[in-house]
């Protein structure tokens, strides 16, 4: 197990995220940095029949430019909830593990939370107890600039690459839809754990 561990909030994160959080002994997740569009931060990627589609949870226009990510609020006059909800069950309603887990999944995306970073930390702790993984985590207090260091992930694991960090890697695992060119990475942690289940974590390490 390593030492310390720096993340971004991050909405049903990519599986790499999660293994990240099992090798480390100190977590921290970041709510002091400006919120950055287009990212995990609010969104994740599924793997559905029609192939990698991504979901977004919309938050207010008003309070994105130069704003701490713990201060960005959801907009709920989108109706993102049924949509989100509507795609899990269709890309995972046949999986192996569907029946024992989404319940827990649609319990957290259903509740109305006021700020994206108190959704994205109820639905993080939600994946890590269903994973038994007993990791404690807590918020920074200030932003600590880049500086390269080998703990800090908050830039390598990002939704516009599929270069996420060198050491950053994920066992190939049973996928329902593989597209035609094989296996798909980078997709949220609940894809793996309704194709794995318990042996989730055993793919992460």
């Amino acid at each position: 197990m390593t030492g310390k561990l720096l993340l971004t909030t991050a909405y049903l994160p990519p599986a790499q995220y999660i293994s990240k959080i099992i090798d480390a002994s100190e977590i921290y997740i970041e709510k002091e940095e400006n919120y950055i569009k287009q990212t995990y931060r609010n969104r994740c990627s599924i793997l559905s029949a029609n192939g990698i589609l991504n979901l977004s949870v919309p938050v207010k226009r008003g309070s994105i430019h130069k704003t701490p990510v713990k201060d960005i609020e959801i907009d709920y006059s989108k109706r993102w909830q049924p949509i989100h909800l509507m795609a899990i069950t269709s890309a995972y309603k046949s999986s192996a593990f569907y029946d024992y887990y989404f319940v827990r999944i649609e319990k957290v995306i259903k509740n109305k939370y006021r700020y994206l970073l108190d959704l994205n930390q109820n639905a993080l702790l939600e994946i890590l107890d269903i994973m038994r993984i007993n990791s404690k985590i807590a918020f920074t207090q200030s932003f600590e600039p880049v500086n390269n260091e080998a703990y800090d992930y908050r830039y390598l694991i990002n939704s516009k690459s599929e270069i996420i960090g060198s050491n950053v890697k994920l066992k190939k695992y049973f996928q329902l839809f593989p597209l035609s060119t094989g296996f798909v990475p980078n997709l949220s942690i609940i894809d793996l754990l309704f194709n794995t289940g318990p042996d989730a974590t055993s793919f992460l390490k």
